[in-house]
C-alpha cells in the first residue's frame, strides 16, 4: 500500500522538503485549479439538464436524500446556520491544516499524501470541464429545493451565490457541482487523521468529518448525493495514480540532475528493511561468521580463535552444543 507499508518508526527523509518550495507549489496548483474551475463554466442549459438527469437517477434508485435534508436545514435554523458555516469555511481551513500537520510531523508520509490530493484535484477539474452540473439550489423552485446559503446569508459573509463573499459571486463557477471536491477533500482529510492521528479522538474526527460534510453539502442544496459519490471516486482514482505520478516526478528530477526524494516503502529512506543492522528476527543478533542466531562455526584448529569472536572467548564457548558467550 502506498501510505501504509512503511515501518512504524518514522524519520525525516534524507532529501528534506522545504516549506518555501512546498508553499509556492501548493498555491500554484490551487490557483490553477481555481482558474480552471472558473473558466470551465459550460452551457447553463446543459448544466441544468445534467443536474436534472442526476436527480432522476437518484429518484429511480431511491437515493434522493437531498430533499428531506434540505427541508430540515431550511426549517431548523440551529442546524442550517452552522451547516452553512461548515460548508463555507472548513473546506478551506481543514485541508491546509492537515497538510501543514503532515509536513511538520509526518514528513515521510507528506509527499505521497500531497501528491494524492493534488492528482485528485486535477481529475476533479476534468470533471467540471466535461460535465458542468447545476446544483440543486439553482434548479427552479418547482423542484423543491431552498438555497440555505441565501436564506441565512445575513448570518455569514456569503451572499446568494454559493459560499463566495458578497459581491464576489461572479468570480466563482456555480455549475461545478460534479464531482464534489468538498466531499473528496474531506475524505482525504479523514483518511490522514485516521491513519496518522495516533489517538482515538483523531480517528473519530477522521470518520465524522467526511460524513458530516457529505450531509452538509446535500442539506444546503449545494450538491446531489451522486456528486458526493463522484468526489469519493475521484479520490480513489487519484490514490491509484499517486505512485506512478511520484515515479514520473522522480524521473524528471533525475533528468535534471536533482536527487529524487526517497519513498516511504522499505523504510523511511527507501533502503531495504534491516540494511546495515544486525537485527534479523525477534531481537536475535548475528555476526558475519554466524550461520544462524546464537550458533557459530567450530574453529578448524583447536585453540584457534574464531573469526569475529569476542576477545577472551574460549574455543569451548563457541561449540555447537554450548551457548555462545554473552554479548
Amino acid at each position: 500500500m502506498l501510505l501504509t507499508d512503511a515501518p512504524s518508526t518514522e524519520a525525516a527523509p534524507r532529501t528534506r522538503l522545504r516549506w518555501w518550495t512546498e508553499l509556492p507549489l501548493i498555491l500554484l496548483v490551487y490557483g490553477a485549479y481555481s482558474a480552471g474551475r472558473l473558466l470551465a463554466r459550460g452551457d447553463v442549459t446543459s448544466a441544468v439538464d445534467h443536474g436534472l438527469a442526476i436527480l432522476r437517477v437518484e429518484k429511480f434508485f431511491f437515493l434522493n436524500a437531498e430533499h428531506p435534508l434540505n427541508r430540515l436545514f431550511t426549517r431548523e435554523p440551529w442546524i442550517g446556520i452552522p451547516a452553512d458555516f461548515w460548508y463555507a469555511s472548513l473546506h478551506y481551513m481543514v485541508t491546509p491544516a492537515v497538510l501543514v500537520w503532515l509536513f511538520r510531523s509526518r514528513a515521510v508520509r507528506y509527499r505521497a499524501a500531497r501528491t494524492w490530493l493534488m492528482t485528485s484535484t486535477f481529475i476533479g477539474l476534468i470533471g467540471f470541464t466535461l460535465l458542468p452540473t447545476c446544483p440543486p439550489r439553482l434548479l427552479s423552485a418547482g423542484h423543491g429545493f431552498v438555497d440555505t446559503m441565501a436564506q441565512y446569508s445575513d448570518y455569514g459573509w456569503w451572499g446568494g451565490e454559493a459560499s463566495a463573499p458578497r459581491g464576489l459571486g461572479g468570480m466563482t463557477n456555480q455549475y461545478a457541482a460534479m464531482p464534489s471536491l468538498h466531499c473528496g477533500w474531506a475524505l482525504w482529510c479523514g483518511v490522514m487523521l485516521w491513519m496518522y492521528g495516533g489517538t482515538r479522538l483523531t480517528k473519530i474526527a477522521g470518520v465524522l468529518y467526511p460524513l458530516i460534510t457529505t450531509i452538509v453539502v446535500m442539506g444546503t442544496a449545494n450538491h446531489y448525493f451522486l456528486d458526493a459519490v463522484a468526489g469519493f471516486a475521484v479520490m480513489g482514482v487519484g490514490f491509484l495514480l499517486t505512485r506512478p505520478v511520484l515515479r514520473l516526478a522522480d524521473t524528471v528530477r533525475a533528468r535534471f540532475g536533482i536527487r529524487p526524494f526517497p519513498h516511504a516503502r522499505g523504510g523511511p529512506t527507501g533502503a531495504p528493511h534491516g540494511a546495515g543492522s544486525s537485527i534479523v528476527s525477534a531481537g536475535c543478533q548475528t555476526s558475519a561468521s554466524e550461520r544462524i542466531p546464537r550458533q557459530r562455526k567450530v574453529p578448524a584448529t583447536p585453540g584457534a580463535a574464531e573469526p569475529g569472536a569476542e576477545p577472551g572467548a574460549s574455543p569451548t564457548d563457541a561449540g555447537d552444543g554450548t551457548p555462545a558467550a554473552a554479548r
